[in-house]
């Protein structure tokens, strides 16, 4: 009865840990759905709206798209662990810790996820929303989903301005305010059909996904920009900082410049994860 009990909670943390993946899937999907419809299916009472246009429309969706969906993959795809990696040598040095809980020596920037349940090379953090940890291999197609991700919200809610702007054509009321703020609430009274109420909680949605995205993007950049981790940004220091451009190429690849635009494009990085270039003091006080 006990291994019974351990063998399906086992199952439900594993399938729970893959359950914000399906959820933002959906949300995706569904967005796209619904910008979708609107550039085909409302766009023709538009002026200037020809068929070239549209297909100029799909076309961003169909980019945007594949960017955020490709990036994701090869995130989830890419260990950033420090599963086959060798450790050992005469390379250890200032810095170097040892992790009880996968008995190996770590290097510097690596710390123990016990979410994975393993030391990740250069960790930054758990990302719930993918339900693995961002690090060494994986930190390009992390940063390039939030890229597109912010892109495609951002064309979202300027496509879905009409829409707000239908809802607020009675005026501030009552009724407005809450199809807006609490579409739920007027689904469930009745108050509202079920593709009003679509239209709506898509488009909040959209707003609140563009606010949330981009404040994780702009903050990754800069601390992609400074050479710092998230749990290096709690100081003031920045002992591995190489410039700005040596930075952009720690994390992106020698080809910086371009790894952005796809994830397909190759652009090998300059590091192994396990030794830094030190520019700075890595105590507090500087010795």
């Amino acid at each position: 009865m006990r291994s019974f009990c351990y063998r399906t909670w086992g199952r439900l943390e594993r399938a729970c840990r893959r359950l914000p993946v399906v959820v933002n899937t959906l949300l995706v999907l569904s967005i796209t759905a619904e910008v979708s419809y609107l550039v085909l299916a409302e766009a023709p009472g538009r002026a200037g709206w020809t068929a070239p246009w549209k297909a100029a429309h799909l076309g961003a969706q169909a980019f945007m798209l594949g960017n955020i969906a490709w990036n994701s993959v090869l995130f989830l795809r890419t260990d950033p662990s420090v599963r086959g990696v060798f450790l050992g040598g005469e390379g250890m040095g200032q810095g170097w810790r040892y992790c009880y809980s996968c008995e190996t020596h770590t290097p510097p920037r690596c710390s123990h996820c016990h979410d994975c349940g393993v030391c990740v090379l250069l960790r930054d953090h758990h990302c719930v929303f993918f339900g693995q940890c961002v690090g060494f291999r994986n930190y390009r197609y992390f940063l390039s989903s939030l890229l597109f991700m912010w892109a495609g919200l951002l064309y979202a809610v300027v496509l879905n301005t009409e829409v707000f702007l239908l809802v607020l054509s009675e005026g501030l009321t009552l009724h407005s305010a809450l199809l807006l703020l609490a579409p739920w609430v007027m689904l469930v009274s009745g108050q509202v059909t079920a593709r009003a109420f679509a239209f709506a909680f898509i488009a909040d949605t959209c707003v609140v996904g563009f606010l949330l995205v981009a404040a994780f993007l702009f903050f990754h950049a800069a601390l992609m920009l400074r050479g710092q981790t998230t749990r290096e940004w709690y100081s003031s220091r920045r002992p591995y900082s190489l410039g700005w451009r040596r930075n952009l190429q720690e994390c992106l690849g020698r080809r910086w410049y371009l790894a952005w635009l796809c994830p397909l494009i190759p652009s090998p990085l300059p590091g192994d994860g396990i030794h830094f270039r030190v520019t700075g003091p890595l105590d507090p006080a500087g010795n």
